[in-house]
């Protein structure tokens, strides 16, 4: 009977969200957790639809109940993360990001998070460690090799940032091209 009531609440949050009745939602998610107290679905899709919706602080609030309650889940250590990030704050995010990848080493985002705070932060040659590191997690996703040309080019690379425009060119003209634009590094094609 339980089970039964907790998949009607679940379902009936599911349906709001899809016809994008937020608040609807959100009430039915603060019922779950009156009536399933702790539960890790009602924590999570609370704390992501107040990312959405509920302010800044009050969404790292949510994620910091959740993580209190999961703090063994990566993937919530990377959404924390990114809700730092997204508020400037660098060093907590860090060390959100840094959380994630020590659960889940191939969280290829949590890589990418991690770089791009350490970027912020005027890390480079931590931020190109965990570039890497995620380019080689997600070897045809554009958004890595990116930015690990662009802290090439600033710690003044510029062969290593050629290199993976031309890696680039193989598979992500456009994100190439936009590169040699923003560097003025321009990069013969073969053929």
């Amino acid at each position: 009977m339980l089970r039964l009531r907790y998949l009607g609440l679940k379902w009936r949050a599911m349906a709001h969200l899809v016809l994008e009745r937020r608040p609807a939602a959100l009430a039915l998610f603060e019922q779950m957790l009156r009536e399933f107290p702790g539960d890790e679905y009602a924590l999570a899709s609370r704390a992501h639809l107040l990312a959405q919706t509920g302010g800044p602080a009050v969404a790292r609030q949510a994620m910091e109940q959740l993580l209190q309650a999961y703090p063994q889940a990566a993937s919530h250590w990377f959404n924390y993360g990114f809700l730092l990030e997204e508020a400037g704050e660098f060093q907590r995010a860090e060390g959100a990001f840094r959380r994630a990848t020590e659960l889940a080493p191939k969280l290829d985002r949590a890589w990418y998070g991690l770089g791009l705070v350490l970027i912020r932060l005027g890390r480079l040659d931590e931020a190109v460690a965990a570039l890497k590191r995620n380019t080689q997690l997600q070897p045809m996703s554009p958004y890595g090799w990116y930015q690990l040309a662009r802290v090439h080019v600033d710690r003044h690379e510029p062969e290593e940032a050629r290199r993976i425009i031309r890696h680039l060119h193989r598979f992500e003209p456009k994100v190439a091209a936009q590169l040699e634009r923003e560097t003025g590094l321009l990069v013969e094609q073969p053929g």
